[in-house]
């Protein structure tokens, strides 16, 4: 099971970094063409950063878990997963729709929200395992 975890920070980092570089070349040439906005690229390099700061936290509660036995430590990790899933990759096709035709994805709007919730989730994950630990000593 760990071993699909750190495959899986491994491949969410590799699409960060590869996206992130999409957006400040690729996107960021589009702005004259109309077909993206300056919003549009200041969205999608939020949810690049957005992607990459849960793929470190996931990689800190991968190193953590080694350690440290709590059944909060995945719900955080399943949260971020989660959190990039529905925040930064609704946040991708939103952004970019206008360069493929794809207006209607404009439905996904309440799905980034959604994901943030989850990003919330696992950080007060977080601080329950650090409360739990505290009463303990």
């Amino acid at each position: 099971m760990n071993s699909k975890k750190l495959i899986s920070i491994g491949l969410l980092g590799a699409i960060a970094v590869a996206l992130g570089a999409l957006g400040a070349h690729f996107l960021k040439g589009k702005l004259s063409t109309g077909l993206i906005t300056p919003d549009q690229l200041n969205g999608f390099d939020t949810a690049v950063k957005y992607q990459m700061y849960h793929v470190l936290a996931m990689f800190g509660l991968f190193l953590f878990s080694k350690h440290h036995d709590h059944k909060l430590i995945g719900w955080a990790y399943s949260s971020f997963l989660i959190g990039i899933c529905m925040f930064s990759g609704s946040l991708y096709f939103l952004c970019t729709r206008h360069l493929y035709g794809a207006d209607w994805l404009k439905v996904l709007g309440p799905v980034t929200p959604i994901g943030g919730l989850f990003f919330i989730a696992g950080w007060i994950f977080i601080a329950l395992i650090g409360f739990q630990k505290e009463s303990k000593q």
